[in-house]
């Protein structure tokens, strides 16, 4: 197959498309509650025309997207929604109508807030504008620096994310009203509050105890902080969180082989890194159940080269059907695992576009992830029909459990010996 052969097919129907279908799944009635991440820049704003461009959203980095190699699936080109812009209430509408018809319980927005300035605020406003839009939602506070890293340069800060003891009730003050609101989710009462590196912190343990002084002064349950595992953070409990969130590929898909030389490359200079989805799914199959609690994830696929022409990472293999093995396995996991209220698993992500990452509709795949993603929630797909080829390591995914135990016994074992 040549560029122009694989690039045709990419922007066709794939074998496995599938149409809407009305009624899929109601996520009232799914053995856990799959919320997906959610990322907001799709729409324009002065920092980002300063920084990219005018008018740059994520869809400029996702247009520009192509294949760089035999079977690479890229560009990924949004279908029933289109090119949309999220200062539009409708879209946020539409959004929560597709994604509660197939059992999706909601989305949790990454959130952008640097010592009292927000970036990209817009969906999260018109939601809270707008109570008859239908959606249960939480937030991950996304603490970082925001860089160059795009244009390959992560040294240049575009803005500087700083922590101070003020900063920690200013921020838990700006959140509280939508703490308040009726669609923020909760765990047993207590609205679900997401710190995406927590490491950053100068006193991580400090800042939650100030956050947990001040919504209990102001009438508010106490939150249920979740951190998210990645850069090999992993334990809530070193922060005194509530649980932790797995967010792959992070922790599950960076470490595997780089299939990159296997590969007949389009561009002669191509650079990036190939990893197996099927051995990503299988490492989260062999996280054997932690001490603290642990929010299990699921990712359908992931390929940054959108943002990261000819360097990015992607995983390979990718399918509906494996993403509905793999979330099949999760969901049964968290079931066994959790109690009900803590039965949550989260996606990444919704409609991370220029990561590959996304369950909203495309016009190669249609609705089949979502498809996938019904048929799993609502108890139609088994681990005997939706295996569809993870048999990166030969095991069948029940015993993948089996095999970490036998090699964790074994290691006690040895230090004992």
């Amino acid at each position: 197959m040549n560029f122009q052969q694989q690039l045709t097919f990419n922007l066709g129907r794939n074998p496995a498309y599938q149409e809407f279908r009305a009624g899929a799944c109601d996520p009232a009635t799914a053995a856990v509650r799959l919320i997906a991440y959610y990322l907001p820049q799709f729409h324009p704003i002065p920092q980002n025309d300063a920084w990219w461009g005018r008018g740059f959203t994520e869809w400029t980095n996702v247009t520009r997207a192509v294949p760089r190699f035999v079977g690479h699936y890229q560009p990924h080109l949004p279908s029933e929604l289109g090119f949309y812009d999220l200062r539009l209430p409708d879209i946020l509408r539409q959004q929560a109508e597709i994604a509660r018809n197939y059992g999706i319980h909601g989305f949790c927005f990454h959130h952008y807030w640097f010592a009292g300035q927000t970036l990209l605020e817009t969906p999260i406003r018109n939601l809270l504008a707008n109570p008859d839009i239908d959606l249960p939602f939480c937030i991950n506070w996304a603490n970082e620096n925001w860089t160059r890293t795009w244009s390959g340069d992560a040294r240049q800060i575009l803005i500087q994310q700083s922590h101070s003891a003020e900063d920690d009730i200013a921020f838990a003050r700006s959140i509280e009203p939508m703490l308040r609101d009726r669609r923020y989710i909760t765990v047993g009462g207590r609205p679900l509050v997401m710190l995406y590196r927590p490491s950053l912190l100068p006193d991580a343990a400090a800042t939650l105890l100030r956050w947990r002084e001040h919504f209990a002064r102001v009438g508010i349950a106490d939150p249920y902080f979740v951190m998210v595992q990645a850069f090999d953070d992993h334990d809530p409990r070193r922060y005194n969180f509530d649980a932790a969130a797995e967010f792959p590929p992070h922790k599950l898909g960076w470490g595997s082989p780089n299939l990159t030389p296997d590969i007949r490359k389009f561009d002669p200079i191509y650079r990036g890194a190939l990893k197996s989805y099927d051995r990503m799914a299988l490492n989260a199959m062999e996280v054997e159940t932690p001490e603290y609690r642990l929010l299990r994830g699921v990712c359908p696929s992931w390929d940054n080269d959108a943002r990261r022409p000819g360097s990015g990472t992607v995983l390979v293999g990718s399918s509906p059907e494996k993403y509905a093995a793999w979330l099949d396995w999760t969901t049964r996991k968290m079931v066994a695992e959790a109690p009900s209220d803590e039965r949550i698993v989260f996606a990444n992500a919704w409609n991370e576009w220029a990561e590959g990452a996304h369950l909203e509709p495309d016009r190669h795949f249609g609705y089949a992830y979502l498809e996938a993603t019904a048929k799993v929630l609502s108890g139609q797909a088994t681990h005997a029909n939706a295996l569809g080829g993870l048999r990166d390591s030969g095991l069948h995914p029940d015993q993948i459990t089996r095999v970490a135990k036998l090699k964790t016994r074994l290691k006690q074992l040895r230090v004992r010996g």
